[in-house]
């Protein structure tokens, strides 16, 4: 169930990726919370560098198996503007961390990318479910598909789409 301390962490996910967008890459950004409700580490998409690893939800997986102790790991909230692909569910399970939160699924990306005559992904868009079994997800959140689909048609339109 998505309440309103959710609403404000993945409105702070859409922010960060404005801020992949503005700096030349993919619009996605992330966010890991503490049980208490700290935030621990934010990233956003940084796969311009040439490296198609360098996902936020992957950072953040690595970032917390060296930061987070382990028995800590599973109360902690992962908050995305965007579903996880598959690797980066699979991070997520390896590490252990607990519940996700994300604003669009992958397959709202699938349908935008379809729409705007873009070539699918090299991996296979599957939801979070599909890759991890045992752990809460909740998403999408419909009031802000507008505002990411707009944010992705942007970089579309930046490629020469």
């Amino acid at each position: 169930m998505i309440d309103d301390i959710d609403k404000k962490h993945l409105i702070r996910c859409i922010e960060l990726a404005q801020e992949a967008l503005d700096n030349g890459d993919e619009p996605f950004g992330s966010m890991l919370v503490s049980k208490d409700g700290r935030v621990l580490f934010e990233d956003r998409n940084r796969v311009s560098s040439g490296d198609q690893t360098r996902h936020p939800e992957f950072a953040i997986a690595k970032w917390a198996a060296e930061h987070v102790p382990q028995a800590e790991r599973k109360d902690a909230v992962v908050y995305t503007s965007g579903e996880h692909c598959p690797m980066c569910s699979a991070a997520h399970a390896w590490v252990g961390l607990g519940r996700i939160v994300y604003a669009a699924s992958g397959e709202q990306f699938t349908r935008w990318r379809t729409e705007l005559g873009a070539r699918p992904g090299r991996v296979r868009p599957l939801p979070i479910q599909q890759v991890v079994d045992d752990i809460v997800v909740d998403g999408p959140v419909d009031e802000f598909a507008d505002r990411i689909k707009a944010l992705h048609v942007a970089h579309y339109r930046r490629q020469g789409g």
